[in-house]
């Protein structure tokens, strides 16, 4: 399963990076039973937050789709730091919760958690297919347009 998860990976372009060391004091994961609770992850990319500022008024939906990506990314490279490498332990993404800093009236969380969903879901194929939740927030860490959390049932 590995194997063909890293195939997967690759055929879409994507290198993960290292996992980032939380900014804060948490932990980026834990670990309980055969449960994986992974913090929220942002749009960042090189060491750098990507995207930032309110969708619908400082970012668009197509940008802030890019965003879900990025942080979906980040979220598979805490896995895999979390799994010894090994993103074939995964059993099923279980949920992911998206938070999407939004301007007054914007409603189109959900079509920018696709971003995350939809690349979840190609990486991992059937074991990539959650339960969802799509927020708009008023603000979001340093100014960041998505964040994005998961949980993930593990082999034991």
């Amino acid at each position: 399963m590995s194997d063909a998860i890293e195939s997967r990976l690759k055929e879409l372009g994507i290198t993960l990076p290292v996992a980032a060391a939380p900014a804060a004091n948490y932990v980026s994961y834990v670990i309980s039973g055969n449960m994986l609770y992974i913090s929220g992850q942002l749009p960042t990319e090189n060491g750098k937050l990507e995207i930032k500022g309110l969708v619908g008024s400082d970012v668009d939906v197509t940008t802030a789709s890019r965003a879900a990506e990025l942080c979906a990314i980040n979220i598979l490279s805490q896995a895999k730091a979390a799994l010894g490498g090994d993103l074939g332990k995964i059993k099923r993404v279980v949920k992911l919760s998206s938070f999407v800093a939004s301007a007054p009236g914007f409603t189109e969380q959900h079509i920018v958690t696709n971003g995350a969903s939809n690349l979840i879901a190609n990486v991992l194929g059937e074991a990539g297919k959650h339960a969802r939740a799509a927020v708009g927030m008023a603000a979001l860490p340093l100014n960041a347009a998505v964040e994005i959390e998961a949980v993930i049932e593990i082999e034991a």
